[in-house]
């Protein structure tokens, strides 16, 4: 009998593989990525392992995420790297889709509400549009149990169980812990984009958003901390801070002055050197 291959390109493929293992009765589970792989992504898998038989993970560099002017023909292509660490991590089948997913006659467009609205979609109007319509074609051609996402993208992490939520998709959206450098950094695919200096700044990132955080928790002013944090992250070195802001941990609703009784999430993003960090932790 030969081998299952580890690598698939076309949907034919993939839906093949999944249809073999639904037979034996393996349940499956789904990593989806746009490559430029680190310790992050495969923590994702080990987390992805503990919930199901069958590991898929997906290399595709999404373009109906990205902004004219961002970073889509410059974001780092590491296919066969990538591929190498997903089958050491335990990974099952690698899809890498031959082409782009979205055929020459593609006419269909995803809004999401909810905790789509606001923090990144102020920035970036395009991106959740564009996350909801890639992860929604994933999903229907991979069909998994589980699908596993970082907290990392906090807000994508929400907006993601609300598609699936909305369209019905039978699909559990399990959320995996950030994983961050030995300084606290998250770790993120456009970490390489930094020079030395650059790399230094970044690091304050997560000291400063902490700092904030235990402020915040300890009873202070919302708006009073969150513009300490960002006068402390211009003085660091940042250029820029779109945001740091608090918000309900299930809803995003963002909570200008104190804290209520439920969960709260502090969000950051702000660029450092040219590079759009994003950051969150929990209060």
């Amino acid at each position: 009998m030969p081998q299952p291959r580890f690598i698939v390109t076309t949907e034919k493929q993939l839906r093949q593989q999944v249809s073999e293992w639904r037979l034996a009765g393996k349940t499956i589970g789904f990593v989806p990525t746009m490559g430029a792989l680190h310790a992050g992504h495969l923590s994702l898998i080990t987390k992805a392992k503990k919930h199901a038989d069958k590991i898929i993970a997906s290399i595709y560099i999404n373009p109906t995420q990205f902004a004219e002017g961002e970073d889509l023909g410059s974001y780092p292509r590491t296919e066969k790297k990538d591929a190498k660490m997903l089958q050491v991590a335990g990974c099952d089948l690698v899809y890498i889709p031959k082409g782009s997913l979205y055929g020459e006659h593609h006419a269909t467009s995803l809004h999401v509400g909810g905790a789509a609205l606001g923090l990144e979609t102020d920035y970036r109007p395009h991106f959740f549009g564009g996350v909801a319509l890639i992860v929604t074609k994933l999903l229907n051609r991979v069909q998994p149990d589980i699908a596993v996402f970082g907290e990392k993208d906090y807000q994508q992490l929400l907006t993601i169980r609300r598609i699936t939520s909305d369209l019905d998709i039978p699909v559990k959206i399990i959320g995996a812990p950030i994983m961050r450098e030995k300084d606290g950094l998250a770790m993120s695919s456009r970490n390489q984009y930094f020079d030395q200096e650059g790399r230094a700044i970044a690091g304050h990132l997560n000291r400063i958003m902490r700092a904030c955080a235990k402020e915040i928790k300890a009873g202070a002013d919302i708006k009073h901390a969150t513009d300490t944090a960002i006068e402390a992250l211009l003085s660091a070195g940042f250029s820029s801070v779109d945001y740091v802001s608090v918000a309900d941990a299930k809803t995003l609703k963002i909570l200008p002055h104190s804290l209520d009784k439920n969960q709260a999430r502090l969000l950051i993003a702000a660029t450092c050197k040219g590079v759009r960090l994003i950051d969150n932790c929990k209060i």
